[in-house]
């Protein structure tokens, strides 16, 4: 029977890179979701950028852009980073759109309507720098159940206790660093006691939750009357204002998961079909995947306002735990915080997608990324278990091709195929560490019957030629059985699987029939090792130990005029040819690596009011793309546009070194984006 299934990733949120961390989410729902593709299922899968906040805001006046622009540039990067992991998202949105703003004011009015929204003036933490009130999100300090230091304002990731941001010990705002004072602020609450019954009874006993999930909500939340939930903040915010209540704006957890209906109706309008078939048809089930760290908002706050909005409640919510890299939290100073962007300067995304479903299993635990791990998996399991099956193999039938009839292969081929529903139940349950495993088996025992038959032996005695083109159909129909299996983990490898032995590798019932009588193609190769050299470049700082914005003082010795002996002064010129150099500073407002080219980074420059431009830079060496975002730099802005290879540079950063040294240079404080040198 064919299921319709909805898929959801937790919005990824508008104000930096996506991460490795960020890719255990989503590759864990793209392998899922792929599966239920293989199986002939109907599966959408939606997800967008999450806009809205003061995070959001703060950062665009920094950088002297619009937030508009901000979140612009970030979905640009958000979508090819998920392109390059081959995630497979059938429409990618932003919750700053006109279909969330009506959805939203939507659900808004039924809560009005129900008499669940309550007006009451609360204390809250203010920044008095920044000049706004801060999310709990933007608060850190000591947690106040156990006291571990470096605490968000809203739960402690140590001892998982939730609490008020105003009960933290020496908070401290993350945008300033100030200590935020309490004020006083007019909220806008939503009474959740009202629809307590209907979530006590969708939690315990709907089966939509982990076991582990749905005690926790039973012995932290629902065990006491629920406290009215917070979902309006004061100007200035970036985000919706209410419409019934000037001067308010939708806290960001209000309408971030409405983006998942949001981005459902714009996929519905372009592909023409109608969003009360996803989200109201009985029958239609609706899946989420998402972190530990935001369990609440959704097994709490996002099915009391589905069940206000008389839309559809999650079937499933599938919670994962946080990545850690060698026991421990991701580190920028230790390297260990890797960039989607930065692990595909070194390392192919399919090895990722590996080496995380061989670990992912169906309960909230963390992962941890141990590189010799990494290097045993990919190159033991990948390229010597499942490749050397083909490699071995294929090029001695290229010009024969597969025997017209199946030979007898003791039973192999027929046992593989009996594995589909246990492989298939792995996979439906989010087991994907279980279904690699067995997986593997079945690799193992096409690698024994390999070995017993010797094909590179077969292939000297012409008068074996019958049977080397039978040992090689048995080995290439295991292979094919296993690619088909793999193809929600490793799509690139079993489509070049599939264009080598003539098949599609995109149905399930697949490794039921044999392949035979067909041809196959040039023998070409499937994957690479991995180097564990690149393993370790990728965790390596890109900088030293010096910061890009402050680096250290030449030594005495360096006034010399040994550098204006290798690079004398130019010939003089006069005021009016200095005139025509525009030189003006500009704030980088994004920054990435070109794989291809060693020297080059990639720059976008805000010179302010809305003006930005492309430049190419011969930086990489010594600037890290992340430790360039927000800093001033120099730039010619009247240089002539030059078309690179990489596209067009519209200017020119101007830097200082000899030797191959680079120092970017820096005005002093409070210069602004846009300013001319004079």
């Amino acid at each position: 029977m064919t299921r319709q299934i909805l898929v959801t990733s937790a919005l990824p949120y508008a104000n930096g890179p996506i991460h490795l961390g960020h890719l255990v989410e989503y590759i864990q729902t793209d392998v899922f979701v792929r599966f239920q593709r293989l199986r002939g299922h109907r599966v959408a899968y939606l997800c967008a950028d999450d806009t809205h906040g003061t995070a959001i805001m703060i950062r665009a006046q920094k950088e002297g852009r619009t937030p508009e622009q901000l979140i612009a540039d970030m979905s640009v990067q958000h979508q090819r980073d998920f392109a390059a992991f081959g995630i497979s998202f059938d429409h990618y949105g932003s919750t700053n759109s006109r279909a969330n703003h009506d959805i939203a004011a939507g659900i808004w009015r039924n809560l009005r309507a129900q008499n669940l929204v309550v007006e009451r003036s609360v204390d809250r933490l203010y920044d008095p720098v920044q000049k706004t009130f801060l999310a709990d999100r933007f608060v850190v300090g000591e947690c106040p159940r156990c006291g571990a230091a470096e605490q968000y304002g809203d739960s402690c990731e140590k001892c998982g206790a939730t609490y008020p941001a105003t009960e933290l010990k020496n908070p401290r705002s993350v945008h300033s660093g100030a200590k935020p004072e309490l004020r006083p602020s007019a909220q806008l609450f939503v009474r959740l006691t009202p629809l307590q019954p209907m979530l006590q009874e969708w939690t315990q006993r709907s089966g939509a939750l982990q076991a582990e999930v749905a005690n926790y909500l039973a012995g932290h939340f629902l065990d006491k009357p629920l406290q009215d939930w917070d979902v309006s903040r004061p100007a200035p915010y970036f985000g919706f204002e209410i419409p019934d209540a000037k001067g308010q704006y939708w806290y960001v957890w209000f309408d971030a998961p409405i983006g998942y209906i949001a981005a459902t109706r714009e996929w519905c309008e372009r592909t023409g079909q109608s969003l009360d078939d996803w989200w109201r048809k009985p029958g239609v089930e609706i899946v989420h995947f998402l972190g530990k760290d935001i369990t609440y908002f959704h097994t709490l706050f996002w099915p009391a306002l589905l069940h206000v909005g008389g839309y559809r409640l999650p079937s499933r919510v599938q919670i994962h735990g946080f990545l850690r890299v060698g026991g421990e939290k991701m580190s920028k100073s230790k390297g260990t915080f890797v960039t989607a962007a930065k692990y595909l300067e070194h390392l192919d995304a399919e090895w990722l997608r590996y080496y995380y479903a061989s670990k992912l299993g169906n309960k909230i635990d963390d992962l941890d990324f141990q590189p010799d791990e990494f290097v045993g998996k990919v190159n033991s399991d990948l390229v010597g278990r499942v490749v050397n099956l083909a490699s071995r193999t294929a090029r001695f039938v290229e010009a024969s091709g597969l025997s017209a009839r199946y030979p007898d292969d003791g039973g192999r081929f027929a046992r593989a195929a009996a594995q589909r529903e246990a492989i298939a139940a792995a996979y439906e349950a989010c087991d994907f560490r279980e279904a690699t495993r067995l997986v593997m088996l079945l690799a193992d025992a096409a690698n024994e019957y390999v070995e017993q038959k010797a094909p590179w032996t077969l292939k000297k005695d012409p008068a074996r030629a019958a049977e080397l083109q039978d040992t090689c159909t048995v080995v290439l129909n295991l292979f094919h059985q296993i690619a088909v299996y793999l193809q929600p983990v490793l799509p690139q490898l079993a489509a070049k699987a599939g264009a080598l032995l003539g098949s599609s590798c995109d149905r399930w019932d697949l490794v039921a029939t044999p392949l035979v009588g067909r041809p196959v193609a040039k023998f070409e190769h499937l994957m690479a090792r991995v180097e564990p050299d690149k393993v370790q470049a990728m965790f390596t700082p890109e900088l030293s130990a010096a910061p890009a914005s402050a680096p250290p003082a030449p030594a005495a010795s360096a006034d010399d005029g040994a550098t204006l002996t290798k690079e004398p002064l130019a010939p003089t010129i006069t005021i009016d040819d200095f005139q025509k150099v525009d030189l003006r500073l500009a704030r980088v407002v994004a920054a990435e690596s070109i794989p291809e080219a060693k020297k080059l980074l990639r720059l976008q420059l805000s010179l302010g009011g809305g003006t930005t431009r492309t430049v190419f830079a011969g930086i990489k060496g010594a600037y890290a793309p992340e430790q360039l975002v927000g800093r001033l730099v120099v730039m010619v802005a009247n240089l002539a546009p030059r078309q690179m290879k990489f596209g067009t540079s519209e200017g020119m950063v101007i830097a200082a070194g000899t030797d191959g040294e680079v120092f970017l240079l820096s005005p002093d404080a409070g210069a602004r984006p846009g300013q001319r040198l004079h």
